[in-house]
């Protein structure tokens, strides 16, 4: 299994503009590390880099030791699976998971067996005669995978590739690939901004915005303990509550609780499901709507001030809008200076 390491690696853009800034990780051999960030945040340009799709302005990327900073795609050891597919439209599924092979001008039969093999791995054997526009978007995706993988890549990159397939087809492609990865063994870099693929596939979860990692962890720790509001806001549902503290409560509009920290402004995390809502003479805020999940309810609550926020219950028959409501944090964090200070 081969380790791959990203070293203050920076891509700047013409007008100055830096896309990937100083950014290091290193990724251990056989894990599966995902880059996660809004469009625009570089984790599509770093992954190019690593495959020799773009070239950095500055820093040093090594496979197993190895400096491939400046080697082109076609000498490194990585394969890479596009969010487009990049299937070759003119020829058949063999053909298409071949065509690497066939450059390597290995033997047609040791091509035959590995490509075969390799099409049973991502459960499409038998479909080598047909050709790649005959097949579903998800098809297409394993025909894209299968071409990567025969070539047995040290380094394997994900780029989105789910991005295009309705929610069905991701949830049970992103099981499958990850089992792949696993049962292979084989060291991953992922990129999405799906926070649900990356809690549901990820070693480690990568935060990255403005190119620069906002927080490395593994997914619990990313969902239950993120250092700054970003990460806070962008890793599954938060409520975020700009107020002010004094003598140890936050205070905004009528919302008040208790916050051991020193006086001045703070910005308050809640999730939804550490929230409870209980019943008040004098209400702290009005249900504004209730929605039903299947598996659990969500209210969406408004201060007094219209600031919006959103508790998880188990029973919506218990609301309905207007009604007025107490809120009682159970867990909370809060930061200052984009730097989480508290958590409970």
């Amino acid at each position: 299994m081969s380790v791959l390491n990203i070293a203050e690696v920076t891509k700047t853009f013409s007008g100055g503009t830096n896309a990937v800034d100083r950014f290091s990780l290193d990724v251990a051999g056989g894990e599966l590390v995902c880059l996660l960030g809004p469009s625009g945040s570089g984790k599509s340009t770093l992954l190019r880099m690593v495959g020799g799709f773009e070239q950095p302005t500055g820093g040093r990327i090594t496979i197993d030791g190895e400096d491939v900073t400046h080697l082109p795609p076609e000498r490194r050891p990585t394969g890479m699976v596009f969010q487009s597919h990049a299937l070759w439209t003119h020829m058949n599924v063999f053909k298409n998971v071949a065509f690497g092979l066939r450059l390597r001008r290995m033997p047609a039969k040791q091509i035959r067996e590995k490509v075969e093999a390799v099409l049973e791995l991502v459960g499409l054997a038998g479909y080598g005669d047909r050709m790649t526009t005959q097949l579903s978007g998800g098809q297409q995706q394993r025909v894209a995978l299968a071409r990567s993988l025969v070539l047995e890549p040290k380094i394997l990159l994900l780029d989105e590739p789910f991005a295009s397939l309705d929610q069905h087809l991701r949830e049970r492609l992103r099981d499958e690939v990850r089992d792949i990865q696993q049962r292979l063994g084989i060291t991953t870099l992922f990129v999405t901004h799906g926070q649900d693929e990356a809690l549901s596939m990820a070693d480690r979860i990568v935060v990255i915005a403005n190119g620069r990692a906002e927080q490395i962890g593994r997914p619990d720790a990313v969902y239950r303990d993120p250092k700054t509001p970003f990460v806070a806001g962008f890793i599954g549902l938060m409520n975020l509550i700009e107020g002010e503290v004094k003598n140890g409560h936050f205070i905004r509009s009528e919302f008040t609780t208790p916050l051991p920290i020193a006086d001045g402004p703070a910005t308050l995390a809640i999730r939804p499901e550490a929230l409870d809502l209980t019943a008040s003479n004098a209400p702290t805020a009005r249900v504004h709507r209730v929605t039903d999940y299947g598996s659990h309810g969500l209210v969406d609550l408004d201060l007094a001030d219209g600031t919006r926020l959103k508790s998880t219950v188990a029973n919506l028959d218990l609301f309905q809008a207007g009604q007025g409501v107490g809120l009682l944090p159970r867990a909370v964090a809060a930061y200052r200076e984009n730097q989480q200070i508290y958590r409970s």
